[in-house]
């Protein structure tokens, strides 16, 4: 069974998902999730805490997302190329499933975004660059690890590109990001 703090944030979701986030109003989130809205302020503080804790929930499922699709591709023995390939696609896809994820990857806060983003495009793309280049170590390129965080932070910063500007198909996406990490990490071990 859920706690009230996930029923909330569910509740929450759903109200963003129909209409702007400015029109969603507190007590119509604490009624839809079962709870008093004296629960809901217990909880969050306001409608900034609950905003917050909304955008934290999208970066958190993400990038857990992200680490399972890397996970999966170095089982797989794919390369460093295809493992980020892997955490294109599932970016493009969960952008394009959440309007409040693709807002706070890109920054490009629309009417569905509650609040200034926390964490930051910034942060997520450190995030992502991050679990990329754990991934591509464990794939065994033989260069150093500057080269390694370079390519990462390439591949993350073109993937977040084509979240903001859609590429003809994700898997042209996921080819060009391939290319790119290829490249760059023969270009350094060369």
């Amino acid at each position: 069974m859920p706690t009230a703090r996930d029923s909330l944030l569910n509740a929450a979701l759903g109200a963003l998902e129909e209409r702007p986030w400015d029109t969603v109003r507190m007590v119509e989130v604490a009624a839809a999730a079962g709870v008093s809205r004296q629960t809901l302020y217990n909880e969050f503080g306001g409608k900034d805490g609950l905003a917050r804790a909304l955008v934290r929930r999208a970066a958190d499922d993400y990038l857990a997302g992200v680490e399972h699709v890397l996970a999966a591709a170095g089982r797989r023995g794919a390369d460093a190329g295809e493992c980020l390939a892997a955490a294109t696609a599932w970016t493009l896809h969960a952008a394009r499933r959440s309007a409040l994820l693709r807002e706070a990857l890109t920054g490009c806060r629309g009417r569905r975004l509650p609040a200034a983003p926390d964490p930051s495009p910034g942060d997520l793309v450190e995030a992502l660059r991050g679990r990329a280049v754990g991934a591509v170590e464990q794939c065994g390129p033989r260069c150093g690890a500057a080269d390694i965080g370079r390519a990462c932070d390439a591949a993350a910063r073109l993937t977040l590109s084509y979240v903001l500007v859609p590429a003809p198909s994700d898997e042209d996406a996921c080819l060009e990001v391939s290319r790119l990490v290829r490249g760059l990490l023969n270009g350094a071990a060369a």
